[in-house]
């Protein structure tokens, strides 16, 4: 937005001072650029434009600057991210000499969702993906002269050209980009529009290797064309596309005119139909056209994942005064609708932007733009104002920020008078510019506004001139940064957004110029470098105020906190001058930037003389230990020696001179860090830093670890390149480019350029190999973007191939750090709770995806022969041990931490048994094919033994080192090894029983009871821990064991309970009565034989529990209730049974006090309330008062009575309770419930319990025929009518 600063001396002092060293290859001579495309205005200073690939751009840069930015600390000027292609090159060059105008033009752009460029010389359009420093494959094509015939001599500049790109098939826009690096073209689409003509060119795909044809929209045919002569207010304003869902190379095109009017390209192969969908967007009829020549200014896509229905796209027009939103249908009859409108020019100044302000003459929206997730719309405003005390006129350029409102309901068409609200006010408009240079229409309708860019919420501003200015509100007020550079780069064609490799919002911005290729804007060269507002102009052109602001500039420069810069040409030399004072965090940071200066002095100076002079005293009063991790000083000197860019890396280099220099580099810097290490040890910081931060010592050994990894890494290169190289392929152009390491490789460096802008103008592999410490990108891209790698569409052998060379280098890289770590574990801190780089996830999820992909691949039969299958295992088998040992070295961390860990141990337990178990079964193919080779037509057995022993050597060290229990189980099943079984049994002891619990519960799940039990001879506490669980089989072991009372108690618990644990054996039947009589039969005899102290009172109790076991038989077989199948085998409590003979006939009446008399006293005691209950049911039983009446009637005698009592349920349960042949376990009923009244005053039991006669008292018949139930009862208990009390009859 300014005029570039006029060049000071110390630039051509500059150039002077680099034309000093060694020179790059020369050049042609470079001509003085034609005047047909110089900039107008533009100071005649600046180093010549670079034309031709052979001297590269860089070059011309100071080698001294160069290595300076290596450190991003004080970037704060553009970064070169690549060069033109050399046939875009050769035809600029062309277009120069020829120095035609008109119909020969310059133009250019670059589309942001493919990231590809493209260029308009002459009669081509060129395109090429700007991402790759060195731009290949770039593809050209011919402009027809239909499009670019215009009978009217006005020259059609750059801004006349718009080139839509689209991809048929769409990705993420972390990937997106991955198939362009690997140099896999993608189907694409291309439509080229000339918006003065109105003219449109479609090629449906521009890869494809055949018939890439080209479609051409026909001319104006019934509608006024500006081919016919007509005036400019019929050129397009604006043009988008998109593809069409579903459609086979078919897109939509929109565009608008100055006039009104929307118009709709179908683009298909067969044709492009052109039609105009609406006549006037402005609503105004064609009443005055010169108020209305400003309409249609730009249109917009709301983002397609914001859209709800694929099949309908929503886009908004920017007329003069108001925002439209429109919905197409993408289906086969494409229809356009109008939804609504918004004001933002009105009255209201709290929607948009008011009018009629004192001072205003004229308000234009230029510009807009919406943000990738469809919220925010930015446009661009122009006020014509006055100023009322000077009279004299300006132009305020301001940015007004829209919030959209998704889902909003629009009102019908034809109600006029209700116009929804979609946009609401962000916040007050951001004025850019308050006062500026009045520029004509022309000008500011050439402007074009960019968002999305780095630093968040910055905008760039391209105009019609060439220029590039980026504005930005930070720290209160809009700061502006200008694109320049120090040579005339001529004008900039268009600025994008360099896509993020984690899928993040936002990238830094990147521009096209017209003759020095593409350049990126670092974020910091925006904050730093950018100035406040001036009272400027956005061209080219000086300004009258131009002296008072750069007085007001040169007041501030040293009061403000950061120095503000007109233009990033002054910051250029920015490090030869003062640095600003810095106050707050900045402050720590300077005075951390001290100590690590001291400390590379003093690293400097070891080197130099092998001299420490107190280094640990100085580096302590520096404050050098103060920080932990990566913001450690010597973390950070570590890092920069391992992270160097080398100073003579060029992209034009032969690929072999490439190679043997990243070799000698990584060299070089090994022997600097063994230089450092020696260092530390020599000053003892290494013993500082290896007992009080152990995690800043641990990451310097690791940077060690990575170099030698990485050294590992390119040395295999090396190899596959050379074994390409002697076999079919050009050693130079294709040795490389065919490999998955190679493609590994771009893929990673590719990521670094990316997310750091200052390394756009280096190679991919030399950003890999650079950036030593980022080792773990490498498996980031394994994990993200392995099917740009290996594509599925590829043979299957090429598949396993590529997959070898990928696996390959992970081995080969982790292998050789951890080889260092063994090679210097002296070094080492104490290791307890620091986790090793790799055991970080994102290596653990590389390795993972690599092997998963493998064993998919190894999976599929017949996908290749055994020979690449058994290479392909074996890399598998690499990757498997390297995965699992990080695994257990983060676990090992985290216990050490005292952290959860289990979440991870099951992660860990999943993917071992999962690869051991495709390692193991790969083997078995591999051993079949080895023993059908060798065989000789004849089986031998042993032969084969031998083969799969041998091949599953390193299967079985693996397992043994990591528990995998389910793989070795396995092995020695399918060996039938009984010794190997035994073997592993003795050695494998871990947690939970160790192998030896697995193998035991293998037999017990395949019913192998006999093989168990045979190994519990010489597992005899291991099995005997293992069955606790298993009553079943316990007993067996312990019989055979000779524990024979532990075996009665197993077999009496068991008998007893029921089935044994489920989740140690398949599910089993309920044990049957037979079955647990047999238990409780066999437990009986065990406790005979055993013969302890107390077993008489076992034996007691197995036969109470048989004697009930054989009464629930009784009571189930005679209530038909519970006679079902599910309680046949189910062992019911005492108390149940007792429940259930007290809601049955006299039999069961009886057989509840049988129950009682097998319990425990415990039980009757705590059961006093039923067994009173028992008792009254048994009373029950008869009819007392029938049988005292008859008897009286009938006149019995004694005996008869006595006869007749014998057989009621009184008499029974008293004689099964209280007779001296009562069979009572554990105590008698005496003690529960005596029989008199007074034998409860006589046992002291009165407030413990009552008396049988007691519980009978409470019978509605005992004030009839109490006495005669009395005598029942103690009849019973008696068991002597002599004894039994005269019984006296009421008369």
């Amino acid at each position: 937005m300014f005029s570039p600063a006029v060049r000071r001396p110390h630039l051509h002092r500059r150039d002077r001072e680099e034309a000093s060293p060694s020179p790059p290859p020369a050049g042609p001579a470079h001509s003085p650029s034609p005047r047909g495309l110089t900039v107008p205005d533009r100071p005649n200073t600046g180093t010549p434009a670079p034309w031709t690939s052979s001297s590269s751009l860089l070059a011309r840069i100071s080698t001294s600057k160069r290595t300076d930015r290596t450190g991003d600390s004080d970037q704060i000027q553009p970064v070169h991210v690549a060069e033109f292609p050399q046939v875009v090159r050769s035809a600029q060059t062309i277009l120069l000499q020829k120095n035609f105008s008109g119909k020969n033009m310059l133009a250019g752009g670059i589309d942001k969702e493919t990231s590809l460029a493209w260029m308009i010389c002459g009669n081509e359009l060129f395109i090429w993906s700007y991402l790759a420093s060195v731009a290949k494959d770039c593809l050209v094509l011919d402009i027809p002269s239909s499009l670019i015939e215009y009978n009217d001599a006005k020259p059609l500049i750059g801004i006349q050209w718009t080139v839509c790109i689209m991809r048929w098939k769409s990705s993420g826009a972390s990937t997106r980009n991955s198939g362009e690096i690997l140099h896999r073209k993608s189907s694409t689409g291309v439509i080229l529009c000339n918006k003065r003509t109105q003219s449109v060119a479609y090629w449906p795909d521009i890869y494809a290797e055949f018939n890439r044809s080209l479609v051409l929209s026909p001319s104006g045919g019934d509608e006024v064309s500006a081919s016919d002569g007509a005036p400019d207010r019929f050129k397009f304003n604006s043009f988008i596309a998109a593809a069409v869902p579903g459609g086979i190379y078919e897109c939509i095109a929109l565009a608008s005119d100055p006039a009104g009017a929307l118009w709709l390209f179908q683009c298909s192969p067969e044709g492009i139909h052109r039609r105009k969908v609406q006549r006037d967007t402005l609503g105004d009829g064609d009443s005055n056209h010169s108020q209305k020549s400003n309409g249609g200014r730009s249109l917009a896509w709301l983002p397609s994942n914001v859209s709800s229905e694929a099949s309908n796209r929503t886009f908004f027009l920017l007329t003069n005064n108001e925002v439209q939103c429109w919905s197409i249908s993408l289906l086969h009859d494409i229809n356009v609708k109008k939804l609504g409108s918004q004001e933002i020019v009105g009255t209201d100044g709290d929607v948009g932007i008011k009018k009629d302000i004192a001072g205003q003459k004229n308000i234009w929206l230029l510009d807009m733009q919406i943000d990738e997730h469809g919220k925010e719309f930015s446009i661009l405003v122009a006020t014509f104002c006055k100023d009322r005390v000077s009279g004299s006129n300006y132009t305020q350029y301001s940015l007004l920020t829209m919030l959209y409102k998704p889902n909003q309901r629009f009102s019908s068409e034809d109600n006029a008078f209700k116009v929804e609200r979609f946009l609401e006010k962000k916040a007050p408009s951001q004025v850019i510019i308050p006062k500026a240079r009045v520029e004509d229409e022309e000008f500011l309708f050439s402007m074009r506004l960019k968002t999305g860019g780095k630093p968040s919420g910055s905008v760039i501003i391209l105009s019609g001139d060439g220029t590039a200015t980026v504005a930005i509100y930070w720290r209160g007020s809009t700061r502006l940064y200008q694109f320049d550079l120090p040579w005339d780069a001529g004008k900039v064609l268009d600025a994008s957004v360099i896509p993020s490799a984690e899928d993040r919002d936002e990238g830094a911005w990147v521009v096209l110029t017209e003759k020095a290729g593409v350049w990126a804007i670092p974020e910091k060269a925006v904050l730093v470098g950018g100035v406040e507002p001036p009272e400027r102009s956005l061209s080219r052109k000086g300004s009258c105020n131009e002296a008072v602001a750069e007085e007001k500039r040169r007041s501030q420069v040293f009061s403000a906190s950061v120095v503000p810069r007109r233009a990033s040409s002054e910051a250029w030399s920015a490090g030869e001058r003062q640095r600003p004072a810095l106050t707050g965090i900045a402050q720590q940071a300077v005075v951390d930037e001290e100590s690590e200066m001291l400390l590379n002095r003093l690293f400097q100076d070891f080197i130099i003389s092998g001299g420490v002079n107190e280094a640990l005293q100085k580096l302590r009063a520096a404050g050098a230990f103060g920080k932990e991790g990566e913001m450690n000083i010597f973390v950070r000197v570590s890092k920069s020696i391992v992270n160097t860019l080398a100073k003579h890396w060029t992209t034009t280099r032969e690929a072999e001179f490439l190679a043997s220099t990243i070799v000698s580099s990584l060299v070089e810097k090994q022997q600097k860090h063994e230089k450092f290490l020696q260092f530390l040890v020599l000053t003892k910081c290494h013993e500082e830093l290896a007992s009080k931060q152990r995690a800043a010592m641990l990451t310097i050994m690791e940077h060690g670890e990575k170099l030698s990894g990485m050294i590992q890494l390119r040395e295999l290169q090396n190899t596959l390149i050379q074994q390409r190289s002697s076999t079919h392929l050009s050693p130079q152009s294709k040795s490389q480019s065919t490999g998955a390491l190679w493609n590994l490789i771009q893929l990673v460096g590719e990521k670094a350029r990316r997310n750091t802008v200052l390394l756009m103008d280096r190679d991919n592999a030399e950003v890999f190999y650079s950036r030593v410490s980022d080792i773990e990108d490498l498996f980031y891209c394994l994990s993200h973007q392995l099917q740009y790698i290996i594509s599925r569409e590829e043979h299957p052998s090429v598949q396993m191939q590529r997959a070898i060379e990928l696996a390959n280098a992970c081995v080969a890289l982790v292998q050789a750090s951890l080889h260092y770590r063994q090679e210097h574990k002296e070094w080492y801190p104490s290791p307890e709770g620091l986790i090793t780089w790799n055991s970080h996830p994102v290596v653990r999820s590389g390795i993972w995806s690599l092997a998963s992909f493998t064993m998919e691949l190894l999976r599929e039969s017949g996908a290749a022969d055994m020979s690449t299958k058994s290479s392909l295992w074996s890399q598998l088998e690499g990757l498997t041990d390297i995965l699992l040992e990080a695994y257990i070295c983060l676990l090992t961390a985290k216990f050490e931490r005292g952290e959860e860990h289990g979440v991870l141990v099951q992660e860990y337990c999943e993917r071992r048994d999962e690869l051991l178990g495709a390692l193991y079964n790969i083997v078995k193919q591999i051993v079949e094919a080895k023993y059908q080779e060798s065989r000789d037509g004849m089986d031998n057995l042993d032969l084969k033994e031998s083969i799969f022993r041998e091949a599953i050597s390193p299967i079985l060290a693996t397992a043994k080192r990591h528990e995998g229990y389910q793989t070795l189980w396995q092995i020695c099943y399918d060996l039938d090894d009984s010794g190997l079984l035994r073997s592993l049994m003795h050695d494998s002891v871990g947690p939970h029983g160790g192998f030896s619990f697995f193998v035991f519960k293998e037999l017990v799940n395949r019913r192998h009871y006999a093989k168990l039990l045979r190994l519990g001879e010489e597992f005899q506490e291991e099995l005997a821990n293992f069955l606790k669980e298993r009553s079943d089989l316990l007993w067996l072991h312990e019989i055979f064991l000779n524990q024979f009372s532990s075996a009665s108690e197993t077999l009496h618990t068991y008998a007893l309970h029921g089935s044994p644990d489920d989740s140690l054996t398949t599910s089993r039947k309920p044990l049957s009565f037979i079955e647990r009589r047999r238990f409780l039969s066999l437990s009986k005899i065990a406790a005979t034989a055993g013969k302890d102290i107390d077993y008489e009172v076992k034996v007691a109790r197995i036969e109470a529990d048989m004697r009930i076991l054989k009464l629930q038989e009784e009571i189930v077989q005679h209530d038909p209730e519970y006679a079902q199948v599910k309680y046949t085998n189910t062992l019911f409590g005492p108390s149940e049974l007792i429940e259930m003979c007290l809601k049955r006939d006299r039999e069961l009446a009886i057989k509840a006090f049988e129950v009682f008399a097998s319990t425990s006293s415990s039980f009757r005691s705590s059961n006093k309330g039923l067994l009173e209950a028992c008792w009254m049911n048994a009373t029950n039983q008869d009819d007392w008062v029938k049988l005292l009446q008859t008897s009286t009637s009938e006149g019995w005698s004694d005996e008869v009575i006595q006869e007749s009592l014998q057989g009621t349920v009184l008499f029974k349960a008293s004689e099964l309770c209280y007779s001296l042949d009562a069979i009572v376990y554990d105590g008698t009923f005496e003690d529960v419930l005596p029989v008199k009244k007074e034998d409860v005053h006589m046992r002291g039991l009165e407030s413990k319990c009552l008396s049988v006669e007691e519980v009978l008292m409470q019978h509605k018949d005992f004030p009839d025929a109490g006495k005669l139930m009395m005598t029942a009862v103690i009849m019973g208990k008696e068991l002597s009518y002599a004894a039994a009390e005269p019984v006296e009859m009421d008369s």
